[in-house]
Order: C-alpha cells, then sequence, then structure tokens
C-alpha cells in the first residue's frame, strides 16, 4: 500500500483548475511509485477519459522521469475499452458482446430509415437533408443510450393536441425509429458502438466490484457525465489501492451556492457525480501538487469561480469580495488585482479580427522558449481560421477536436474532384485541380509546369467553354496566332486531353444523374490516383500521412459499408 493510498475509501481527489493537470497526476503517481521498485509503476492502471487524454499523461510521464528508462503505467481510455485488452483480464468477464457496427454503415443504414419514412408520406428527400436527418436521429439514439433510458413510452406525451401538425409527425418517426432502428440491428448481428461501451463498463464496473484489483487503479480526470461511466468511479473509488481524481472541483464555493449549482453550470457534472456516489466535497482531498503554488493562477481561479456563481447565489457578492480580500491578506496581495494580473479582454469587430488577435497572441507566446499556449474557441469556425493564419506563420496548432479532412491536402483535392464530376469545365475548379500539388498526370515538373500554364493563358480565360469540344475548338483556332509562343497550343492541346481522360471516368457510375455511394467513391479514388500519378506511375503522397490515411479509409468504407444504401446525385 503506497502512503498516498493510504486508509479505508472511497478516496476521491482533485487537482484544482488552475493547475497543470497532467503533470500533476504524473508527478503524484511517479512521486508514490517510483521509490517502490521499476514494476510498481507498470503494474498500475489508469484510466484517462479520452485517447488524447491517454498520449498527454504518457507524455507527462516521461517529462516526470526527467530523462531515465521507466516502464510507465497502463494508460486507458474509458471511451475506447476493449474486452480483450487491459484493464480487462482473460476470461474475467462472462459476456459475448455482439461487434458494434461500423459508423459509416450505421449512418447508412439510418439514412435508407429516414428515406423509408418519408417515402410512406410521399415525400423524397435529397441526399443531404437525408445524410442530416440521419445524423440527427442517430445522436438522439446515442443520447438514449449513454443515459441508459427509453423514450419509447414517454414519447406519447411529448406532442399535446394544440401543437403544429409537423411536430406529431416528427414524434411518429422516433416511435417508428425506436422499433425499427433495434430490429435492424438484430438482424445486422450488431449493436451501437454507444450501446456497446456502456455494456462494456457496466460489466468492469460489476467484476470490480466482485472482485476489486489488488494493485494501483487510478481513473483521472473523467467527470462521469454517462451514469455507467458514474459508476465504475464509484466502484474505482473504493479498491483497495483505488481512486478517483476529479479535474477543477471547487472546493472553495459556500455550501449554499454549492446547493444553487445546477445541470448546465461548469461544476453541475462533478456535483452530479459526487451526489451519486454518495460523497460530500469537503471529503475530497487536495492532489499533491508538482511544484510550488501559483499564487496569481490560484486566485484567478477564485475570482472565475466566484464569478460563476449561480444567479441564484449572487445576493451577497459584496460580502463575497470582502472575504477574499480579508483572505488575500494574510499573503499581503488583493486577490482580485491578483487573479486579474494579466489577463486582458479584446473587442473585436467581427470574427476575421477575433481570429488576428488569437493567432497574434498565440505566436507571441512562442517567443519564449517552453512556453506554452492554447486557444479555447466557442466553435470550430473560430479554431479553423486561427489555425490558418498560424500555418501562415509555420505553426502547426493541434486541435483537440481534429482537423477537417477537406483541410489537408489530399481531402482538398477529393472535394474538386468531386466538384468537377457535376461540372468538370468549370475553369475555377479546372485550374484548381491542375495547379493542385498532387497532380502530375504522368508528367515531370518542368512539363507539367509549361502545360498547365499554355492551358490557362490560352484556354481557359475569356468566355466559358461547356464542352471538352468546345474546348478543343477554341485552342485549335489560336494555333494560327502568329503571337503565340510556338508549340504553346500544342501543349495546352495535349493537357487538356490528359485532364478530360482523367476526369471523364468521374461520369461513369452516373445513370440518370445518380450514383450508388460505392461506385461514385470508387470512381473518385481511380479518378485522384490518375491525376496524381507521375511518369512512373506513382501516386507519391496521395494517400501518405494522417489526411491520406483518412481519406483512405473513408473511400474503402464507403466501398464496403454502403451496400443497399440509397443513390446519391452528382449535384450532393
Amino acid at each position: 500500500m503506497i502512503p498516498l493510498l493510504a486508509g479505508a475509501g472511497p478516496r476521491w481527489f482533485n487537482i484544482p483548475a488552475h493547475r497543470p493537470f497532467v503533470h500533476d497526476l504524473a508527478r503524484g503517481l511517479f512521486d508514490a511509485l517510483a521509490p517502490l521498485g521499476p514494476q510498481a509503476l507498470s503494474q498500475a492502471v489508469v484510466l484517462t477519459p479520452t485517447r488524447r487524454g491517454a498520449r498527454a499523461l504518457a507524455d507527462a510521464f516521461i517529462a516526470a522521469a526527467g530523462g531515465r528508462a521507466v516502464l510507465p503505467p497502463q494508460i486507458r481510455p474509458l471511451g475506447d475499452l476493449d474486452e480483450g485488452e487491459p484493464p480487462f483480464e482473460p476470461g474475467e468477464l462472462a459476456i459475448n458482446l455482439p461487434a458494434a457496427i461500423d459508423p459509416l454503415r450505421r449512418r447508412f443504414e439510418l439514412i435508407a430509415l429516414v428515406k423509408g419514412h418519408e417515402k410512406q408520406l410521399g415525400r423524397d428527400l435529397d441526399a443531404s437533408a437525408a445524410l442530416e436527418l440521419a445524423d440527427a436521429l442517430g445522436s438522439f439514439l446515442d443520447s438514449l443510450q449513454i443515459e441508459e433510458v427509453s423514450a419509447r413510452h414517454g414519447l406519447a406525451d411529448l406532442v399535446t393536441a394544440d401543437l403544429a401538425e409537423h411536430w406529431r409527425v416528427s414524434r411518429e418517426f422516433l416511435e417508428t425509429a425506436l422499433t425499427a432502428w433495434p430490429a435492424r440491428l438484430h438482424e445486422l448481428g450488431v449493436v451501437d458502438v454507444s450501446q456497446r461501451r456502456v455494456a462494456l463498463l457496466r460489466a468492469l464496473a460489476e467484476s470490480w466490484d466482485r472482485r476489486p484489483p489488488e494493485g494501483v487503479l487510478i481513473a483521472a480526470g473523467s467527470t462521469g457525465t454517462a451514469p455507467a461511466t458514474a459508476d465504475l468511479l464509484t466502484v474505482i473509488a473504493r479498491a483497495p489501492q483505488g481512486a478517483v481524481i476529479l479535474p477543477g472541483l471547487d472546493e472553495s464555493l459556500a455550501e449554499k451556492a454549492w446547493a444553487q449549482v445546477g445541470e448546465q453550470h461548469p461544476q453541475g457534472a462533478m456535483k452530479r457525480l459526487l451526489e451519486r456516489a454518495g460523497v460530500a466535497r469537503r471529503d475530497v482531498l487536495l492532489w499533491p501538487a508538482s511544484d510550488t503554488l501559483d499564487t496569481a493562477g490560484r486566485w484567478r481561479r477564485r475570482v472565475i469561480n466566484e464569478a460563476l456563481r449561480p444567479a441564484e447565489a449572487t445576493a451577497d457578492w459584496l460580502t463575497v469580495i470582502e472575504t477574499l480580500r480579508a483572505e488575500g491578506g494574510s499573503d499581503g496581495v488583493d486577490p482580485i488585482a491578483e487573479g486579474l494580473k494579466g489577463l486582458s479582454v479584446v473587442t473585436a469587430r467581427g470574427e476575421e479580427e477575433a481570429a488576428t488577435v488569437a493567432a497574434l497572441l498565440l505566436r507571441e507566446a512562442l517567443e519564449v522558449p517552453g512556453q506554452t499556449a492554447a486557444l479555447v474557441a466557442p466553435d470550430q469556425t473560430l479554431a479553423r481560421r486561427v489555425a490558418a493564419k498560424l500555418a501562415r506563420w509555420g505553426v502547426g496548432a493541434d486541435s483537440s477536436a481534429g482537423s477537417a479532412l477537406a483541410g489537408c491536402r489530399c481531402g482538398g483535392l477529393a472535394a474538386l474532384v468531386a466538384k468537377a464530376a457535376n461540372d468538370p469545365l468549370d475553369p475555377v475548379t479546372l485550374l484548381a485541380i491542375a495547379k493542385h500539388p498532387f497532380v502530375r498526370l504522368g508528367l515531370g515538373p518542368e512539363a507539367l509546369d509549361r502545360r498547365r500554364a499554355a492551358l490557362e493563358l490560352h484556354g481557359l480565360r475569356g468566355p466559358r467553354k461547356t464542352t471538352w469540344q468546345a474546348l478543343e475548338a477554341h485552342l485549335r483556332r489560336k494555333a494560327s496566332d502568329a503571337r503565340i509562343e510556338p508549340g504553346a497550343i500544342e501543349e495546352a492541346l495535349r493537357f487538356a486531353a490528359q485532364l478530360r481522360d482523367a476526369l471523364t471516368r468521374l461520369q461513369t457510375p452516373y445513370a440518370d444523374d445518380t450514383a450508388r455511394p460505392a461506385e461514385a467513391a470508387r470512381s473518385l479514388a481511380q479518378t485522384m490516383e490518375a491525376l496524381a500519378a507521375d511518369e512512373r506511375g506513382d501516386t507519391g503522397d496521395l494517400w501518405a500521412g494522417h489526411g491520406g490515411e483518412a481519406l483512405g479509409r473513408l473511400l474503402s468504407g464507403l466501398m464496403s459499408e454502403s451496400d443497399g444504401s440509397p443513390a446519391v446525385s452528382r449535384r450532393g
């Protein structure tokens, strides 16, 4: 038994919001376990909310080791557990769960369900509208499964007689979906990902409740928003060497204000978790800090937490301010001034200006060696703008939400080629394809530059051409113009023919202006490879890197998982 986890459980800890969470966690565990021998750390199990958190914690353990060779703990994300891998033991769980449905296959199945219902109503949805409704239905089903509630019987009271007709239609559709979707999953022999994850968490909690692990078991960073996760955390906290470490629990908020914290409050999830576990906030211990306490950070946390008080508990704000200043008096500081030190408010005239300011501040922070900086944005649009501005300075932004596939080079080419399926002679699209860094059309760099420049100058300027024949005729009419460099028209004609041959295959799957998703994806992949091939037939980096791999998985999934899905139009 290590001293940090000594004493009877349950053990609940907190790392304050102003502290570096993963660094404090790694340092605390390392200091507690390293003196016990090289195996002590590697035998510990740490559960994090996400894979990203698991990677960050692994890096923090390397930093905590200070360059020494160590075996890190077994770090597993709660959201990506597999019954065949740790922390599960072989044969430990007497469960036989069906496989999870492929996410792409699920979307197509839900699209078919949506379109089938609309057809019964005498309506026909296009592919984009059906996809939007299918995604909304998928999110609704996920929320029911994660919260472990059944809405089938509650839907009858959802719509009263005095509401609009479309509300009744929506209710009837949801009632149909809640019956038809489980039946379809059973027919396919699979279950939803969220349903399977909940079942795994429940099975793990039941197993550990029966036979608690004897080794060090830590759940860190989770707020237990899902009931299955909350119950697993409760079991972990009771294990012989188990502990739950909360991220930023507000321990200083007055009890009266704490009682007013609701579901939408930033502390709402942790309050609900503690209540479900039967743990009082005062019983949550402070996790040891990795270095000297940051006074400014501590007071900033207090000021922000007080500013986020529930509205029902703000009547005594003047008293709270006096109390804060009295607490700071012992340190010889004004806690409010100290907490607001270095904090700036910028009122931007628009999103573009806000992105510019944020990018400049982030770039300025990098001038200090070893300093890190982060952007917390209300939406991905602003985050993408900031990332684009940072990229101009050669700074790569690591977004917690991931990167849009269309933002990488291979994704950009795929979007252009898909657009060309509907309008291959659009000069803007055609020129963008021709100038894309992956497009080589079997040519060397010099020949590619010559032919591309010739086509742009002599073929794509002026009145728009609606067919490849019209483009060829336009170029041939210019052949006798003595002002044009000799051979330029021939270069343009050859390049136009190469583009035509590569892009024409896009039209093959479309019969009556529609195509099956699998065939459309196959023709898209083949067209991209034809465009990207060099003089040796090598497609280079088209499918390389995270973006290329993601695009390859997407197209492969479309080819293999879209059987029976509705046809799509080339117009989107």
